[in-house]
């Protein structure tokens, strides 16, 4: 899995398996395209997966997945029309291509690029990069192997501290393979591997108190790697690390406060409350804090946020998006200035954008939405260190959990699961219960410090949207943002 095959050979010998040939593809995508429709495209998935879990050093949890299907969709203007089988069947293919066209109503602007029923042969392109460093399926690794992995990280944990009291861990894999056929021809394949363990942690102190901690690793790569030694002591370490860390914290104080954001995993912020506003669908439709602020100044001149899809082994890297559009980097705010949104065909085609390998979909059952990849703040040049010692009194935020975002406002609610108070610049008492309140493009103007720690998380990001999860990933530098609101619950 290394390096892609000849497309053509590879991408015929994926019709092949789906049980239907060149030809008869095209002519289910025609029919849907028929009545003046303007564009449309098959989506034909084939996904395997497996996780396997141990809690307390029992498997909870072996199980195995799979699916098969192929979405059509059909596009008449600004409307689509979707429907899907899991039966590689002529007769059911033709019956959701009608479906898909029905739902468009066949009421575009006739300018469709099916070539008139003249489309014989599928062109693949050439030269797409291969961004997975995969020796072979994720899923090829047996289970016991996995469940030993994980048996040795419970014991690992354990033997770092008496107080652990209960360990929870998991290994997921999966291997995805997509192919997809446009109407003006083109055809595009991918086949995509996916690792990730977690591994959380409840710890127990003198007097009852519980706390946890958790860390993680994965992205596109080998499942070995994230089941080696070095990578089983790390997570073990960060784990009970972060719930010891815990066990010792105060309640945080509620008010205003200048917050430190560390590298990494706070970049979760980033993605939930500005992200998803610079998606292409919100965007076009009025609906973000962003729209139609192409080339206004949006956040402090220290910013420069990017969509990249092109970081290899990264969780949200893709050869290609899930409408054969090449991955790229996309950048989204350029030194405070909004450059650009994140898009699929059908908004960039409304907004007379270009696409940029931003449309994905959860499977072949759903259709495609802009959405995000890899979304990263690129680094500054302050060093980490004096940001925290410029700190007079405010708060160090090191993991986040869950939150609450509002695209149209861009009002936010997060939970920090690791952060501490800062007084004259030294790092003190860890915090619980404490949370970040505020506005996403607000926050980025407020931004006064760029580290030059970028850091990628590229282990644990998923996304939801309109129903659908596709996986993520998240980094940012070391940030100072002036003037947050903190809740807490300090008396």
């Amino acid at each position: 899995m290394s390096s892609h095959p000849d497309p053509k050979d590879q991408g015929r010998a994926l019709l092949a398996e789906s049980t239907l040939d060149e030809a008869r593809l095209l002519e289910v995508l025609e029919g849907g395209l028929a009545r003046g429709a303007d564009w449309g495209d098959l989506y034909y998935e084939s996904a395997q997966s497996e996780v396997v879990a141990v809690d307390d050093g029992r498997v909870r949890t072996a199980s195995r997945n799979a699916r098969q299907g192929i979405g059509v969709r059909v596009v008449a203007g600004d409307k689509q029309g979707f429907a899907h089988t899991d039966a590689l069947e002529l007769p059911r293919l033709r019956a959701a291509a009608d479906a898909a066209r029905a739902i468009a109503d066949g009421r575009g602007a006739g300018t469709a690029d099916v070539g008139n029923g003249e489309l014989a042969r599928l062109r693949f392109p050439a030269g797409l990069p291969d961004r997975y460093p995969v020796d072979r399926s994720p899923l090829a690794l047996p289970v016991d192997q996995k469940v030993g992995a994980l048996a040795r990280l419970d014991a690992r944990c354990r033997a770092l501290d008496p107080r652990v009291q209960q360990v929870m861990a998991q290994v997921s894999t999966s291997q995805q393979t997509v192919l997809v056929l446009r109407s003006d021809g083109s055809a595009a394949w991918d086949v995509r591997p996916l690792v990730r363990i977690d591994c959380t942690v409840i710890a127990k102190n003198e007097v009852g108190k519980l706390a946890r901690g958790s860390a993680r690793a994965g992205g596109r790569h080998d499942v070995e790697r994230i089941l080696d030694d070095a990578t089983l002591e790390s997570l073990a370490t960060e784990a009970v690390r972060q719930a010891l860390v815990n066990l010792g914290a105060r309640k945080a104080p509620a008010g205003v406060f200048d917050v430190v954001l560390g590298p990494g995993w706070p970049a979760v912020l980033l993605h939930e409350a500005v992200g998803h506003g610079l998606e292409g669908d919100f965007c076009r439709k009025g609906t973000s804090a962003f729209s139609g602020r192409i080339g206004e100044r949006v956040a402090s001149e220290l910013c420069t946020i990017v969509d990249d899809g092109s970081i290899p082994g990264d969780r949200g890297a893709l050869n290609i998006d899930d409408e054969g559009t090449p991955a790229e980097c996309t950048t989204l705010i350029e030194n405070g200035r909004l450059v650009g949104y994140m898009q699929d065909r059908l908004n960039a085609s409304l907004m007379g954008m270009k696409p940029t390998g931003n449309g994905r979909r959860e499977s072949y059952a759903h259709i495609t939405l802009p959405r995000m990849r890899n979304t990263y703040m690129r680094p500054g040049n302050d060093d980490p260190q004096d940001i925290i010692r410029g700190l007079k009194r405010g708060i160090y935020a090191v993991d986040f959990g869950g939150g609450q975002v509002d695209i149209t406002s861009g009002k936010f609610v997060f939970e920090m699961t690791e952060a501490y108070l800062v007084e004259d610049g030294k790092i003190g008492a860890p915090l619980e219960g404490a949370t970040l309140i505020g506005h996403g493009p607000s926050v980025l103007e407020r931004v006064v410090a760029v580290g030059n720690d970028l850091e990628y998380l590229k282990a644990q990001g998923v996304c939801g949207k309109e129903g659908q999860s596709v996986p993520v990933g998240v980094g940012q530098p070391t940030l100072r943002v002036n003037g947050m609101t903190v809740g807490g619950s300090e008396v």
